[in-house]
């Protein structure tokens, strides 16, 4: 693995994620872990990527390191490379980030937080350049696709490359001033680029929920504040399993927040199931439902439980208002 690092720049203003359980709900009783004073953090990306500005914003005193791919990441902090990871899961405008829904079942590590980072894509040039000597404007496809209505305005070409903060190092060492990158602010600053339009993504909302994972769970008390448990599963081969599955959630008054399918084995056939509710395994409730959840499923993993980020509140208020107003 080649790990890069940047200095760190920004406070942290979130939460600090706790450490949970995976292969079972860890229903054992102890406080709060202390916020991780030393370490280092690993995420999938290059120096300037808008995952190492997540471990910034989160983890400020730690170490940030990153890596070429998310196997890479997961990896790092399973030989004890790295205490934690900092992984994308989804965006919302773009959906869920390919490959980590099945990565996560099989990597060994517990998710101990989330974290949620505003997406803000700035137009980066070389410095001298002006508006007039763009011509094609380079990043990630989903980036790309984020800022449609500048790259139209402009009339630039979109290239697609692996990352934005890749990108911005692509056209930095090309020295071309027609060709334009879409990153982050810190990606400017890393590879000394000057920024010509800032803030040029479509919708103001753009924002990415991220998963801190690491080697070891800690427990969360129940009881203690609102709580996120996270598992995947596969619902046995009889008539409408699924739906029966999910009828303990519903008649026990436990909300799924997050529900969404991916293939096993390149088969049409081998489905699973990833899941994200609002409570805790030594809830009565909760407990109800996973019964029924395991009486109707072939395989359940439990990926962590772990406290819900303070913003989960704040987003929902957001969207909530949006739909108000498209109504």
């Amino acid at each position: 693995m080649t790990e890069t690092k940047v200095k760190r720049r920004r406070r942290n203003t979130a939460q600090a994620p706790q450490r949970t359980s995976n292969a079972q709900p860890n229903t054992a009783a102890s406080a709060t872990a202390p916020r991780r004073a030393a370490g280092r953090i690993v995420y999938q990306g290059e120096p300037g990527a808008n995952s190492h500005i997540a471990c910034r914003d989160q983890f400020p005193e730690m170490e940030a390191v990153g890596c070429a791919t998310f196997e890479d990441a997961l990896n790092s902090v399973r030989r004890g490379d790295t205490s934690c990871a900092m992984i994308p899961i989804e965006n919302s405008v773009a959906g869920r980030v390919a490959d980590v829904h099945h990565l996560l079942p099989d990597s060994g590590l517990q998710i101990i937080g989330e974290h949620f980072e505003r997406i803000s894509h700035q137009l980066l040039a070389l410095p001298g350049a002006r508006i007039d000597d763009l011509r094609t404007v380079h990043s990630h496809i989903q980036a790309l696709g984020q800022c449609r209505q500048v790259i139209q305005s402009l009339g630039l070409e979109p290239v697609t490359q692996a990352d934005t903060a890749g990108a911005a190092r692509m056209i930095a060492r090309a020295g071309d001033i027609t060709q334009a990158a879409i990153a982050s602010e810190l990606a400017a600053e890393v590879h000394d680029l000057q920024i010509m339009r800032r803030d040029i993504q479509d919708a103001s909302h753009n924002t990415t929920r991220f998963l801190v994972l690491a080697r070891e769970p800690v427990s969360v008390p129940a009881g203690n504040g609102p709580v996120i448990t996270t598992f995947v599963f596969r619902v046995r081969n009889v008539p409408a399993a699924l739906y029966k599955a999910l009828g303990g959630f519903a008649t026990n008054g436990v909300n799924m927040t997050k529900l969404e399918s991916y293939q096993l084995e390149g088969s049409f056939h081998a489905t699973m199931f990833y899941a994200d509710i609002e409570g805790h395994p030594d809830e009565r409730r909760v407990q109800l439902a996973l019964e029924e959840l395991h009486f109707f499923s072939s395989k359940v993993t439990f990926l962590g439980t772990y406290p819900a980020s303070p913003l989960r509140e704040t987003l929902a208020e957001e969207a909530n208002g949006r739909l108000n107003e498209a109504d």
